[in-house]
């Protein structure tokens, strides 16, 4: 049986409404998933605080950002309002301001309605040790304004040397499993970015650690096709059934892959369209996701309030994927596979770069223009005057120029953040010396 037929048969058993959905189709009540171990109801909706709004500082003499505290309280209360109650942050979000905002944001209403999700974001040498890592846990309890953490991760575990540095030879795990059995924290999990070999031996060590939760990247792109886009990567599907058949809870992160699923190349816009004028491109990735049993909530970064809305609407309630839908879905991400789209999902992991630059502006800029098809690749083609002005222009205004490719000196210092595995330094090159060459009219 293929991948996608293997799904097709996984679906078939959901393809009514979810076992612990709330209300009925159309009554915009948020739909519900049961933690099976503990009875925690979670929202499939989860809130990620990773792409907070910002808004400049007028303070600061180099016009950097902070977060625009009155906005996220806005869209906070306004997703409370409407059912959602998982909340994920992490010390490395936004800068680090992430946890204080999530903090100020979440205290004003009573502890026991909401679900947090923090992580041990332990990636540079100066936080490997027992002592930094720890500071790190209670640095977010004080942040967070709360004396116990919900669903507490491991993040981001990529590979054995990684995890054992991290978090085994300082002795941070066996802290982290004692703070769980105090009740400190509830539920102890890891995300996961890595080869396949690596998410093996997790499993296998589950009975050793009783790993609560895991969180996956889970798209209907990355289903089957992760490990071909990056050979770091375990496609999705796998993962899935391997915890679910462990009975391990789901949480799903980058169902839109940074929003490259929610902008897709215009052919392939028109087919959703055709297929369904009145749903949102997001809506359909949302839905793929939710319509898995095992998954407890997505998350979702939501900036602003139109996005939060759009995903309210398409989880409240859920309305499953038919088998139909789904396989109109693979077969999206097989045109999807086409466009060679640098894997960038905005996370920010990489900055602040230290020389200033850019790089997700950078990234997201150039995949914008290949989906939408002004990547000229010579001065022969017949659209090529209106791509290059297209491309030049969007590329000034979406980043400034002393923030562009060009002003990279290769440190490296990003690369080891990159959940994806990108060479940063040789993507903003090779960009570079494209931009170059659309300016000097040379390609």
């Amino acid at each position: 049986m293929t991948a996608s037929g293997a799904a097709v048969a996984g679906l078939s058993a959901c393809a009514g409404k979810p076992e612990n959905a709330s209300g009925t189709e159309g009554s915009g009540e948020m739909t519900y998933r049961t933690n099976p171990n503990t009875g925690d109801k979670v929202s499939l909706l989860g809130f990620g605080m990773m792409r907070l709004p910002f808004i400049k500082d007028k303070k600061a003499e180099d016009g950097r950002g902070v977060i625009d505290q009155e906005e996220v309280n806005h869209l906070v209360d306004y997703a409370i309002e409407h059912g959602v109650n998982y909340f994920d942050t992490s010390p490395a979000y936004c800068q680090g301001m992430s946890e204080e905002s999530t903090g100020i944001a979440l205290s004003r209403y009573p502890r026991d309605s909401y679900f947090i999700a923090t992580k041990i974001s332990n990636f540079s040498e100066s936080t490997h040790s027992f002592e930094a890592s720890k500071e790190m846990y209670l640095n977010s309890l004080k942040y967070l304004k709360t004396d116990y953490i919900d669903y507490y991760l491991l993040h981001s575990l990529s590979n054995m040397e990684d995890f054992r540095k991290r978090y085994l030879d300082n002795g941070i795990l066996d802290f982290l499993m004692e703070e769980r059995a105090a009740g400190r924290i509830r539920n102890l999990g890891f995300s996961y970015h890595g080869h396949k070999e690596f998410f093996d031996y997790l499993m296998s060590v589950h009975d050793r650690y009783h790993w609560d939760f895991v969180q996956i990247q889970m798209n209907y792109l990355d289903w089957e096709y992760a490990e071909k886009i990056k050979s770091k990567n375990t496609n999705a599907d796998y993962m899935y059934h391997e915890l679910e058949k462990r009975n391990i809870p789901v949480i799903i992160m980058e169902p839109l892959l940074g929003g490259r699923l929610s902008k897709v190349p215009e052919n392939i816009l028109a087919e959703f369209k055709e297929r369904e004028p009145e749903l949102s491109v997001a809506s359909w990735a949302f839905r793929f996701v939710g319509s898995y049993p095992g998954v407890l909530t997505a998350l979702s970064g939501m900036t602003r309030m139109e996005h939060l809305q759009d995903n309210l609407k398409t989880y409240s309630p859920l309305d499953p994927l038919t088998e139909d839908e789904l396989a109109f879905l693979h077969h999206i991400a097989h045109l999807m596979m086409q466009y060679k789209t640098v894997p960038c999902n905005d996370c920010q992991y990489c900055m602040p770069c230290p020389y200033g630059i850019d790089i997700p502006g950078i990234l997201l800029h150039y995949n914008k223009c290949i989906n939408e098809g002004n990547l000229p690749t010579t001065s022969q083609d017949p659209e090529y005057r209106k791509a290059r002005r297209a491309y030049l222009v969007g590329y000034d205004r979406s980043v400034p120029k002393l923030r562009q490719a060009d002003h990279c000196t290769g440190c490296g210092q990003c690369n080891p953040h990159c959940p994806q595995g990108i060479d940063i330094p040789k993507e903003l090159h090779r960009i570079d010396a494209y931009v170059e060459k659309l300016k000097q009219e040379t390609l």
